[in-house]
């Protein structure tokens, strides 16, 4: 096998992991070992775990005998962001028990815990599955958690994403993955699979699984609050005479791009073509055999499905997927232009005489820190009203189920806990999203979520200024060019460079719709809104009437944008 066809270290992991399983159990098991093998740190991955290690604990590693402090990260599976109120409790008790105290929303409407010590992996992990919540495929190489608008409005174009999503969820999770899964934590008897083969095991992923993760979304033309266009697969719900006859189907979008490797960069996804209702599972699972067959499986920095789509074309990607995959005839998109996106923020009405209330949520961190005890108060709105739970893609909180009468009695515990109501809050703050960054994550070279606030809080400041407060300008922040804050579609960009500076991208859209471009590297973290508020300041003389700000960038050009800027 030549270099260029020799495939990556993970697909021998994958390989020779007999369906997720490797050696987790043994090295789990063994409390001597403090961190785990290559092979299965790809692995645990497939089991919604990360292997992560404090970063704020390097500085005493000159000391003797100090090693790295070994923790993990565990995402959930959770199609919609969608908790009971006793989910919502459970995850809350675990976080306090096995975690740091947190819990965040990820920018996929799921949650992490974080600092979770190896000896209490086995333990987290069934106190989740004990609530009928599960971890398997919140990471790896299959598909991860399916988004879909969270906002409980009564309308039945919402009530079908929903239930699509879930179906979604369901047919893409791994068979003999699950297995695996229930053996290793939840103390499942084990099932041989010896001799059986692949498509039996695995019928839709096969013994290697995919070539890198799989996202989907669900969404509405005017409420694009899943950023569908940043996923390998997107549903835009077509609405005819109020109620939803099928899809437009839009696949190989992806976020992320390595410094090192011009090759690599975010891509939108592409339209396909208009499917039925009835085809939702088998347009999935085309778009994923697809990718199981033809992704990369040598360079996993080019491993995405938005690779094959760039290297293949729109045509060539869509007779393949008709012909080979989907086998129904193509059928043209209708029209149906993404229009909006909805922060879903506030007291809304929910149909039926109920309520939901969306409180923004910086940087999705549910923390008590100060005055504002955002993690105890929402628990016990929560605990007192029994209310569900759902988590956006933007990383904010739904608080649903409220009658008109409990409205004063949640309006109090805000109060009471130092919760601050969306109304309060400034746009900067509402439109703004981060990754965590260090001290969790392995890949981050800048700070991200430690670092918003403070840049968002100028931002605002700045904008006020100049009479733009209520601009609603989207800006993402992650501490590497990954982007899982998908930062290459926001309106303002920033990507961690190295240090304290920063790669700034401008020209994105708030509603998901383009992708934004560089126009500063290495920009000092004290210099981004200096630089940024002389952009503001001509955007506010030269707009053109309602214009956003990402289409004033978009329109007036790159050079003008660097020129103001300046150095």
């Amino acid at each position: 096998m030549s270099d260029e066809t020799k495939l990556s270290p993970v697909e021998e992991h994958k390989e020779q992991g007999r369906y997720l399983r490797g050696t987790l159990a043994a090295e789990f098991a063994d409390a001597s070992l403090e961190h785990l093998s290559d092979a299965s740190k790809s692995l645990i991955k497939f089991h919604g775990s990360y292997q992560q290690e404090d970063r704020d604990a390097r500085k005493n590693r000159n000391k003797t005998g100090v090693g790295k402090a070994y923790m993990f990260m565990i995402r959930l599976k959770l199609p919609g962001g969608k908790l009971t109120a006793a989910q919502y409790l459970a995850m809350d008790d675990i976080a306090g028990e096995f975690a740091n105290g947190t819990l965040r929303i990820t920018t996929r409407q799921s949650f992490q815990f974080h600092g979770v010590l190896k000896n209490n992996m086995k333990a987290t992990i069934a106190a989740i599955n004990a609530s009928l919540v599960t971890t398997l495929g919140g990471c790896g190489d299959v598909n991860r958690n399916v988004l879909s608008c969270p906002a409980p409005l009564p309308d039945d174009a919402r009530k079908q994403m929903l239930a699509d999503c879930f179906a979604v969820a369901e047919h893409l999770a791994p068979k003999a993955g699950k297995q695996a899964y229930h053996e290793i934590w939840l103390n499942g008897e084990p099932v041989q699979l010896d001799g059986v083969a692949p498509e039996v095991a695995e019928p839709i992923y096969g013994k290697t699984y995919l070539p890198r993760k799989f996202k989907a979304a669900f969404a509405l033309p005017h409420d694009n609050c899943t950023d569908i266009l940043a996923n390998c697969l997107g549903y835009l719900a077509i609405v005819e005479g109020g109620k939803p006859v099928g899809y437009n189907l839009y696949a190989a979008g992806g976020q992320g791009q390595t410094n090192s490797k011009p090759d690599t960069y975010p891509l939108l996804a592409q339209c396909l073509g208009f499917i039925d209702l009835e085809d939702v599972l088998p347009a999935a699972e085309g778009v994923i055999k697809l990718f199981r067959d033809h992704g990369n499986r040598a360079d996993r920095k080019r491993a995405r499905l938005k690779y094959v789509m760039k290297d293949w074309g729109l045509e060539k990607f869509r007779e393949v997927f008709y012909r080979d995959y989907f086998k129904k005839p193509y059928r043209e998109a209708r029209p149906a232009p993404i229009t909006g996106l909805d922060l879903h923020l506030g007291w809304q009405n929910m149909g039926g005489g109920k309520l939901f209330l969306g409180l923004s949520v910086e940087n999705g961190r549910i923390k008590d820190e100060g005055t504002m005890r955002l993690r105890s108060g929402v628990r016990a709105i929560v605990d007192k009203f029994k209310c569900e739970v759902r988590l956006t893609a933007q990383q904010d909180l739904l608080l649903c189920g409220f009658t008109a009468a409990e409205r004063a009695g949640v309006e109090a515990l805000l109060t009471e806990y130092g919760i601050p109501r969306p109304e309060n809050l400034s746009m900067a703050r509402k439109w703004s999203m981060a990754c965590p960054a260090i001290p969790t994550c392995p890949l981050a070279i800048t700070e991200s979520e430690r670092a918003l606030p403070a840049v968002v809080e100028q931002l605002g400041k700045a904008l006020t200024a100049l009479g733009l407060g209520e601009e609603p300008i989207s800006v993402r922040m992650t501490g590497c060019p990954n982007g899982c804050a998908r930062p290459y579609q926001s309106e303002i960009g920033i990507v961690g460079r190295g240090g304290t500076k920063y790669t700034l991208y401008v020209g994105g859209d708030s509603y998901g719709r383009r992708l934004n471009a560089e126009v500063q590297d290495g920009v000092p973290i004290d210099q981004i809104v200096p630089r940024l508020a002389k952009v503001f300041a001509a955007f506010k003389a030269e707009r053109a009437a309602g214009e956003l700000f990402g289409d004033y960038c978009s329109r007036v050009g790159l050079d003008k944008v660097k020129a103001l800027l300046g150095t």
